[in-house]
Formats: C-alpha cells, structure tokens, sequence
C-alpha cells in the first residue's frame, strides 16, 4: 500500500517549483492532489502530468488573498474527493526588494495579505473541514530562512514569514488535541521559477553558494521531500516546528 492511498492533499502555489514537486511526489504515492493557483495554465499542466500517470487530480484556480476563493477551494475539495487529510499551505510571493524607509505602505500590504492572511484563510477553512469531518490530519506552511536569519532589503518579507511561524505555533497549541498537526517549512535559496531572478545573477547567487555548508542551491525536490515528511505519519510526533531546508545556509547568513 503506498504511502498515501486513499487520502486527499490540497496545495497552494501548486502550479510550479515546490508545490509542483509536492504535487507529483503525492499523486505518486497514492494521494488525490487538489492544486491551487492563480495561473491556470501551470495548473493545467500539472493536473495532466499527474492523470497521465494514472494519478487523480482537480485544479482549482485561486487567489489567496482572497478569502472567499480559498473557502470556495476547501469546499470544492470536499465536493470532489469527500475529505481533506492533509495541505501545504504554499502559495507566497517575495515582493519588493527595498530598504524599509522605501517600502511602500502598499507593497508592504500586499505581502502580508498573500503570505500571512492568506495562510490564514487556509487554516482557517482546512482545519474547519478536518474538524467537522473528524479527520487527524496534517497541515504544513511555507516560511523562509528569512524567519531564522536577515537579508538587507527584505524586511516586509520576512516580517510576514516571522508573523507566519509565530501564528503556526499557536494553531498547533488549539488543533493538537485532535490530532491535527501543523508545521512550517523554511526554504533556504531554491531554484525555482521565483527565485531565478537572483539565481540567473551570478553575482548575487555566488555568495549564497559559498555560505551554504551543502555548497549548492536547492531543489524543489529538496524542499518537497521535506513537506512529504512532515505530511506523513513518519512525523507522527511533531507539531509546532519550523524546519529549516537550507543546506545550512542560515548557520551563518549572507557574508561577503
């Protein structure tokens, strides 16, 4: 019996890099994989890459921000698939890359309405599904190294990151004693589509290879074993935990 026959997995952010990963490692292993975004065309492609391998699969078009469309996701995954085990809270953005004095009030806000609010509105309608229907399930949510470390220029970033491990915690305190688990994961530098800005620089990507122990960037495979991990019962015993998938970038953050 593979790893997760019969369950139903919902990702966000799953139309490309980690969530994409996620998404195919599940349908693999057995899980009915709902994927969300806002770009239905990524989505699309994901959803035919896990059919053509006899996988079951919906993509549902969503916008975090929003939070009507993500309780219009939660109830549309019931509708197809009757239940709701397990969910990577993945869907993010890094936003604008400036000093704090010339942040704008507006971009400011919307990192938060993506990367905090909206992990919110999924917790809030993922753990009302797995209440109501008595599910033990496990939820999993996408931070950063920024929450453990600093980078000059992302302050707004990092503080929806560091406000998202703070709330993970206190979620974990109420869900626990049903069973239900929440945990963050803290990618380090990944190579997806959202960091090839930096990473096609050589400059700006050279250093992060140099200060990363494992002395390479990551995978989106890297990241994505991680969240299986902390999805499946193999960490049946932790909740509460931002885990960092860094090749140990953080130990010792961006030096010269």
């Amino acid at each position: 019996m593979k790893r997760f026959e019969g369950q139903t997995a919902l990702i966000t952010g799953g139309g490309t890099g980690m969530g994409r990963a996620a998404a195919l490692r599940l349908a693999e292993e057995g899980a009915n994989v709902v994927i969300a975004g806002r770009r239905t065309k990524e989505l699309q492609v994901v959803y035919e890459e896990i059919v053509s391998q006899g996988g079951r699969a919906l993509a549902v078009q969503t916008d975090v921000a929003d939070p009507q469309q993500v309780e219009a996701l939660v109830n549309k995954t019931l509708e197809v698939f009757e239940r709701l085990d397990m969910a990577w809270n993945n869907a993010g953005m890094l936003g604008a890359f400036s000093p704090v004095h010339q942040l704008s009030f507006e971009d400011f806000d919307t990192l938060m309405s993506v990367n905090l609010r909206g992990v919110f509105a999924c917790l809030k309608y993922e753990i009302a599904a797995m209440l109501d229907l008595g599910i033990q399930g496990s939820i999993v949510n996408t931070s950063s190294w920024t929450a453990h470390g600093a980078m000059p220029g992302t302050s707004g970033y990092a503080a929806s990151k560091g406000a998202l491990d703070a709330m993970m915690r206190t979620v974990a305190l109420e869900v626990g004693p049903s069973n239900i688990r929440i945990n963050n994961v803290s990618p380090g530098m990944i190579a997806t589509p959202m960091s090839q800005e930096v990473l096609s620089d050589e400059t700006m990507a050279r250093p992060f290879v140099k200060q990363t122990p494992l002395q390479r960037v990551g995978q989106s495979e890297d990241v994505a074993d991680a969240v299986l991990w902390l999805l499946s019962d193999d960490a049946r015993f932790v909740t509460g935990q931002s885990i960092l998938v860094d090749g140990g970038y953080t130990i010792g953050g961006l030096r010269p």
